[in-house]
């Protein structure tokens, strides 16, 4: 029995002994960087964005090099990173969400924050057609016969009940659907705000816009916005 325990003495040693040495020599994972640091090079789906680490809502995504997506907020319409939230002026709960938890711009419902919001995915596009050529050969099978026509040439036209996109509406830019177009929630009373989304192919990637659908009655500058965008995060080689 000495002899046993002997061995399960020198075995245990053994075990921590290889553990450590697999621990020593484990990569550590680079914390995430100060909101206001300077612009991170961050590589989504092979294409590279410089971003501001204020702009971006996740702790964790704030370093540089390979990530799977970037969930980023911007203020509108100068869209630079907004202003951290501040607890205290802030205050109040909202069910379980108290001010001090929330990501950087995240506003609590119904809650008015300081200026308006832009909301920005970075992720795989896997493959996804242009959004002009999404329109030609798969939203346009989905939708109503009528067209209604908004100011300034916008098209608007509602996506039909029992297709995929029931509840939801088409806005783009009659004669050049590749300079504008958006797929918008309907209002519906009683519930949140509506908000429309816009979306660009870049390289292996696709950036996404998230606005109030009540932009629409101003389109051209969210268009210029979201092209002003494109070119924050990813500037020309050079």
């Amino acid at each position: 029995m000495v002899a046993m325990a002997g061995l399960v003495v020198v075995g245990g040693v053994a075990v921590a002994a290889g553990m450590w040495s697999v621990w020593a020599r484990w990569p550590a994972t680079p914390a995430p960087v100060a909101a206001d640091a300077p612009h991170l090079p961050i590589v989504v789906a092979a294409e590279t964005f410089t971003v501001a680490p204020g702009a971006i809502r996740m702790a964790m995504q704030r370093r540089p090099g390979p990530q799977e997506r970037l969930d980023l907020v911007y203020a509108w319409p100068d869209l630079t990173p907004p202003r951290p939230v501040d607890p205290v002026t802030t205050g109040a709960i909202a069910g379980d969400r108290i001010a001090s938890d929330r990501l950087p711009g995240e506003r609590l419902p119904g809650e008015r924050g300081p200026g308006d919001r832009v909301y920005v995915t970075i992720a795989p596009a896997a493959g996804a057609l242009e959004p002009a050529e999404r329109l030609r050969v798969l939203w346009l099978r989905y939708v109503r016969d009528m067209l209604e026509p908004a100011p300034d040439g916008l098209a608007v036209v509602e996506f039909r009940d029992g297709t995929p996109y029931q509840g939801e509406d088409l806005a783009w830019e009659e004669n050049a659907p590749e300079k504008f177009l958006a797929r918008c929630e309907r209002p519906t009373p009683g519930r949140p705000p509506a908000t429309c989304l816009t979306e660009k192919i870049v390289g292996g990637a696709v950036v996404t816009m998230r606005f109030p659908r009540e932009w629409l009655a101003d389109w051209h500058k969210v268009a210029d916005g979201f092209s002003r965008l494109l070119v924050t995060v990813r500037p020309k080689a050079g």
